[in-house]
């Protein structure tokens, strides 16, 4: 999220490992259209079911618990979830850490815009091709070229331009223009039926709003003292207005309030977005733009023979990982799995992002 980690954040943030050779419509918005008509199942009390486990060797359970064990030297607060999805978009845990646990997403959070702005196109109220101009005032951090943040004012994209860009680069500056768009009621609601902690996620929080929340000294503090239900005033009234300039003096490599401001999500949550996703993509009556990536993403490195089709969300900033992928084996059996990895007190090691994959390629090991 912030600009120390953009480079490694836009490198795990795309669907499709060959997202950038295809053209933009196969690409990420195969995938943000599919879920426009319908939506998943809501969030409710996490239920392991009665097939959640399969008979495991000794042998397995060795390793799941490595995993286990690995997983907790990144950081004093982990979550894990690997789970099988079914045809109608449950998901069955097979191994978990902490799975119903919320914890700060960072970019994660930009799963929940998806599904607003899909459900808003579904009912006619915006449309693909509708032109959102870039403004100064809307601009966040945090990415590098080709983001809306390095456009000159005054440039005019589509919602789908904004929308690719939001998940292929893991644009700040167009989540922001999209949550405005669509609007930040909706985008709650959204939460309200994938995660159950939604209300730690109200009032949703801009990126723009977050980066000022945590980084201009004493502001965080006040946010806080404010009473929940009037949070979003003070956000209009003391935040929105503020330059991002002003965010200069306090800016710090360290993890800033990431237990308190920030979006959040357990485990659970975030299998039951992605599970949505992918099940409302299937929807014929979108076709023009129902292509979904096939192509391994995430730099996991997943035997693409054994599975063909892969999608990734990941999100970063100082004291906060988190990588996801949805994936369908040769079978045709889907699984998530989702690694959490939060430091309120300190930044995590440089390599987290990297051996965090590793750890992750192992379950996927398990799974199939």
């Amino acid at each position: 999220m912030p600009p120390e980690h953009s480079t490694a954040e836009q490198r795990r943030s795309t669907w499709s490992a060959g997202a950038r050779s295809k053209p933009r419509r196969h690409v990420v918005l195969a995938l943000i259209v599919g879920v426009a008509l319908t939506f998943g199942a809501c969030a409710g009390p996490w239920h392991p079911g009665p097939h959640a486990k399969p008979p495991s060797s000794p042998e397995t359970n060795r390793a799941w618990a490595k995993i286990d064990h690995d997983l907790a030297g990144f950081g004093p607060e982990v979550g894990l979830l690997a789970a099988r999805v079914s045809p109608g978009g449950t998901c069955h845990p097979v191994h978990t850490v902490a799975p119903a646990t919320a914890r700060p997403t960072a970019s994660q959070f930009k799963l929940f815009v998806l599904g607003a702005l899909a459900k808003q196109i579904a009912t006619g109220r915006i449309s693909w091709d509708q032109t959102l101009t870039v403004q100064d005032a809307v601009k966040s951090v945090g990415n590098g070229p080709g983001s809306l943040q390095f456009m000159p004012a005054g440039t005019l994209v589509s919602v789908e331009e904004a929308a690719t860009k939001m998940i292929e680069i893991s644009d700040n500056t167009a989540a922001d223009m999209l949550i405005g768009l669509v609007g930040r009621q909706h985008v709650e609601a959204q939460v309200r039926q994938w995660t159950a902690h939604a209300s730690a996620n109200e009032p949703f929080l801009t990126t723009r709003e977050m980066f000022l929340l945590h980084y201009v000294v004493g502001l965080a503090d006040r946010y806080l003292a404010t009473p929940r239900d009037q949070r979003a005033a003070f956000l209009a009234t003391s935040v929105d207005p503020l330059p991002l300039s002003a965010i200069a003096s306090g800016l710090s490599v360290d993890p800033r309030y990431v237990d308190e401001i920030e979006w959040f999500a357990s485990p659970a949550d975030i299998c039951r977005a992605f599970a949505g996703l992918q099940r409302l993509s299937k929807n014929s009556r979108l076709s023009p733009l129902s292509a979904i990536p096939t192509h391994e993403v995430g730099g996991i490195g997943l035997d693409p023979s054994a599975w063909p089709k892969v999608w990734f969300k990941g999100g970063s900033e100082p004291g906060v990982l988190t990588l996801g992928w949805l994936a369908t084996n040769r079978r045709g059996q889907t699984f998530v799995v989702e690694a959490m990895v939060t430091n309120p007190d300190a930044a995590l090691s440089p390599t987290s992002a990297t051996e965090l994959v590793a750890l992750a390629r192992r379950v996927f090991g398990l799974l199939d």
